[in-house]
């Protein structure tokens, strides 16, 4: 199983439409492919190097392993061909 990083804050409302867009998507590329993708928040606050990196750029989407990430704003065929791309399909 793969794990896809949703960068996020408290109180991001373009980070709620990211991961409302990004549900559909993962169940999607899970029908087509039969490979699981699981969403794990990352919560930027945390870290101050996680603010420095992401923090005007939120939401960030990156699949755990990977350096390449995308950032808002971002539509569901972005998010789907880069989560494609990612894994190597």
């Amino acid at each position: 199983m793969s794990t896809l990083i949703l960068y996020t804050t408290a109180g991001c409302h373009l980070c709620e439409d990211a991961q409302a867009l990004l549900g559909p998507v993962l169940t999607y590329i899970e029908q087509e492919s039969g490979q699981s993708i699981a969403l794990r928040e990352q919560e930027i606050s945390e870290s101050a190097a996680l603010v420095d990196v992401y923090g005007l750029r939120i939401p960030v989407i990156q699949l755990e392993g990977s350096t390449q990430d995308l950032g808002w704003p971002f539509d569901q065929a972005q998010a789907y061909q880069f989560i494609v791309d990612a894994l190597g399909n």
